[in-house]
């Protein structure tokens, strides 16, 4: 892997993180981009070692840090600006990787693993309104050059807002998920399988594109085409959204994403159960589904009125 080979780094650690990181790919499934983005933390947090300490660093060592040592690196990433969500991510890289190199070596490695990271306020989702999301729907690729690109483009949007799907999911399916069948298994994050009950009208969405489509869209290709016949990028799908969030004087949160924390937020309005809900996203922890959701407090005292015993 690039950076791996840095003289800052001895040869046998750079050997090291490599298999690390491969093992993260092969056994648990971490996603390319978790991949290098552990990369980039973990490279950056050895290179401070090595100069901090004035040479390179065996993986024993690194097992071994000081709480001076962590302290005056994580002041460094502070130096250099990195948001507290930044640091609190390269943090949660170097514990686990710090763990990985103790169960190796036999060292102790009580001081990085009980490091606390800075506190940080994570930006909640901004879902649109059930009006504002049927009204995308309708609006969405209107502006397309041809009648098969609107189709295309409100195909996708259906599938993100109808099923929760994330653009890359619905981006991911192949000629043979055509006519779609009643579930659909879906492989997300980390390799997580879920099977997604198909609404009708995300049928139809599709079934209308695939009849207008003037590609041949064979089983083992990409459903979802672009201009040329290539695959669709998920920058056309946000910038078709930018047009038609411009067109309807929707916000700037007005995302593809925001259809897949729009579906999550209607569904409990709607009464859906929580842990429901989690398992359509393909959420490994249920805070994360709560997250996704906005709940106003009138929905809560709906909720408790109709459920406690003394209400």
């Amino acid at each position: 892997m690039a950076g791996l080979s840095d003289p800052f780094l001895a040869p046998a650690l750079g050997a090291a993180l490599s298999q690390w990181l491969g093992q993260l790919a092969a056994l648990e499934g971490a996603a390319a981009n978790t991949i290098e983005a552990y990369r980039r933390d973990v490279v950056r947090y050895l290179k401070f070692l090595s100069v901090h300490r004035g040479g390179a660093e065996g993986l024993a060592a690194v097992a071994r840090t000081s709480q001076s040592d962590l302290r005056a690196w994580m002041a460094a990433e502070r130096d250099r600006n990195l948001s507290a969500r930044s640091l609190a991510r390269a943090l949660s890289a170097v514990k686990t990787f710090t763990t990985w190199a103790a169960d190796r070596t036999g060292a102790d490695a009580t001081t990085v693993l009980s490091a606390r990271g800075p506190k940080h306020r994570r930006k909640l989702p901004r879902p649109l309104s059930e009006d504002a999301a049927a009204t995308l729907l309708d609006d969405i690729g209107s502006d397309a050059h041809d009648d098969w690109i609107t189709a295309r483009d409100t195909a996708i949007a259906t599938l993100l807002y109808g099923l929760g799907l994330r653009i890359s999911e619905a981006l991911s399916l192949t000629g043979a998920d055509h006519p779609l069948a009643p579930t659909l298994r879906i492989t997300g994050k980390g390799g997580k399988t879920r099977l997604v009950p198909i609404l009708p009208v995300a049928a139809e969405a599709v079934a209308a594109y695939v009849a207008a489509c003037p590609f041949d869209l064979a089983p083992d290709a990409p459903l979802f085409r672009g201009a040329r016949g290539g695959p669709v990028s998920p920058r056309l799908i946000q910038r078709a959204m930018e047009r038609a969030r411009l067109r309807l004087g929707l916000p700037a949160t007005a995302t593809p994403h925001a259809l897949r924390h729009s579906f999550a937020t209607h569904l409990l309005s709607a009464g859906g159960d929580l842990r429901a809900i989690q398992e359509l996203l393909g959420h490994a922890s249920l805070s994360t589904t709560q997250a996704y959701t906005a709940v106003d407090a009138a929905r809560l005292m709906e909720v408790y009125e109709k459920a406690h015993p003394r209400a």
